[in-house]
C-alpha cells in the first residue's frame, strides 16, 4: 500500500488558454481540488511555494481554508523556502492550519530552489551570519523551527501581564501536539538527506536530485532514500520515517489525455546545472496508456522505496482535468501496481 497525492505548482498567468488567469484562481481552484482529491479517495493535497513568481507563495492561508473544507486528506507543502522564513512566526501559522485541519499537516520545508530575483530573502529581511551561506541560513532557520514545535516554554513572562499566565516559561501558541514529527525535508543531495534523518524529519524528494555518481535518476534517488533511513536509525529515532517522491505521471484514458500528454512522456532523464557547480539530474516524467505505464512505473526504484507518492497536476487545465488526472492513476494504475 502507498499512499497518493497530488503536487500542485499552482501556476497562474493572464492568458485565455489558462483556467488559472488570476491568483486568486489559483488559490480558490486549489481549495476545489484538494476537495475533488478526496472525493476521489486521495491521500495527500501539496503545494509548491515561490516568491516573486506567478504561482502560489503564501502557505498558511491555503493550508487552512483547505484544512476548513476537508476532512481525511494529508495537506502539505513541498517545499517552503527556509531561507525567507521568520521560525518563531512560521511555527504559529503551521500551529493554527494544523490544528483547524485536525491534525492533518504535513509540512515539507527545504533550503529553496533557483529563485526568481537574486537573493530574495533579502528582501524578506534576511541575511546570512558572519561565515554563513544563504543555505546554511536556511538551514539554521530549520533547526530554529524544530526546537520551537517541540513546544517547551522558552521566553520569560511579564511580571505585570495583561492576561494571566500559567506557570514558568512561555511557549509559542497556538502549539499543535504532534506537529513536530510531521515536518519533512526536501533534499536535493545524499548529505542533506542524512542530515535531515538526524534531525528527525521525514523526507521528501522531487523530480531532481544532485548528479552525484552519474546513474540513472531513480536509482540515485532510491540511493538517497536507503541512505536517509540508515541514517534515521543510526540516530536511534523510535519511529518509521516517512519518504515521499513526487513524479509527473499521466495514464492516457481518453482523447483529451492523448491531446495534452500523448506525445509529451519524456523517456529519459535530463542532466543541467542548477548553478555554476552544481550538476542536476532531472527525472523522466510519465506518459501513456495504462497498461504499458504500469510496466514502467514498475521499474522506477525510487517509487518503490517510498511511502508517499506525489503526482504533479497541470493546474492550469482547471479543476475538472487535473481531478480526472488523479483518478485515472487511482482507478487504473495503482491497483495493478499493488498501491492500493
Amino acid at each position: 500500500m502507498k499512499k497518493i497525492g497530488f503536487l500542485s505548482f499552482g501556476h497562474w498567468t493572464p492568458s485565455n488558454q489558462s483556467a488559472t488567469r488570476s491568483a486568486q484562481d489559483v488559490l480558490l481552484q486549489s481549495i476545489d481540488l484538494a476537495v475533488a482529491a478526496e472525493e476521489l479517495g486521495a491521500d495527500g493535497a501539496y503545494f509548491r511555494v515561490h516568491h516573486f513568481a506567478r504561482q502560489l507563495s503564501s502557505p498558511f492561508p491555503l493550508l487552512a481554508a483547505v484544512g476548513a473544507r476537508t476532512k481525511t486528506i494529508e495537506i502539505g507543502t513541498g517545499v517552503i523556502d527556509m531561507r525567507y522564513e521568520n521560525p518563531l512566526y512560521m511555527a504559529e501559522d503551521a500551529g493554527a492550519a494544523d490544528l483547524i485541519s485536525n491534525g492533518r499537516l504535513q509540512l515539507g520545508i527545504s533550503r529553496g530552489s533557483p529563485e526568481q530575483v537574486i537573493d530574495g530573502w533579502r528582501h524578506f529581511g534576511f541575511s546570512p551570519r558572519e561565515g554563513e551561506s544563504d543555505a546554511d541560513m536556511g538551514r539554521r532557520h530549520t533547526e530554529e523551527l524544530l526546537e520551537v514545535l517541540r513546544g517547551e516554554g522558552f521566553a520569560e513572562p511579564n511580571p505585570q501581564p495583561m492576561f494571566p499566565n500559567p506557570p514558568g516559561l512561555l511557549r509559542l501558541e497556538p502549539f499543535s501536539e504532534g506537529l513536530r514529527e510531521r515536518i519533512w525535508w526536501g533534499s536535493g543531495s545524499n548529505a542533506t538527506a542524512e542530515w535531515a534523518a538526524k534531525l528527525g524529519m521525514n523526507l521528501q524528494s522531487s523530480t531532481l536530485k544532485d548528479d552525484e555518481t552519474g546513474e540513472p535518476f531513480h536509482i540515485q534517488q532510491a540511493k538517497q532514500i536507503r541512505l536517509y533511513r540508515e541514517a534515521w536509525k543510526a540516530a536511534g529515532h523510535t519511529r518509521e520515517p516517512r519518504v515521499s517522491v513526487s513524479r509527473s505521471i499521466f495514464a492516457l484514458v481518453n482523447q483529451m489525455d492523448r491531446m495534452y500528454f500523448g506525445r509529451s512522456g519524456q523517456e529519459s532523464d535530463s542532466v543541467g546545472y542548477l548553478d555554476a557547480n552544481t550538476r542536476a539530474i532531472f527525472g523522466r516524467s510519465y506518459a501513456a496508456e495504462p497498461e504499458k505505464l504500469i510496466k514502467l512505473l514498475a521499474e522506477d526504484e525510487a517509487i518503490a522505496e517510498a511511502d508517499t507518492l506525489l503526482l504533479t497536476v497541470p493546474n492550469q487545465l482547471g479543476v475538472d482535468y487535473a481531478a480526472h488526472t488523479i483518478d485515472a492513476i487511482l482507478k487504473y494504475v495503482a491497483p495493478e501496481l499493488g498501491w492500493r
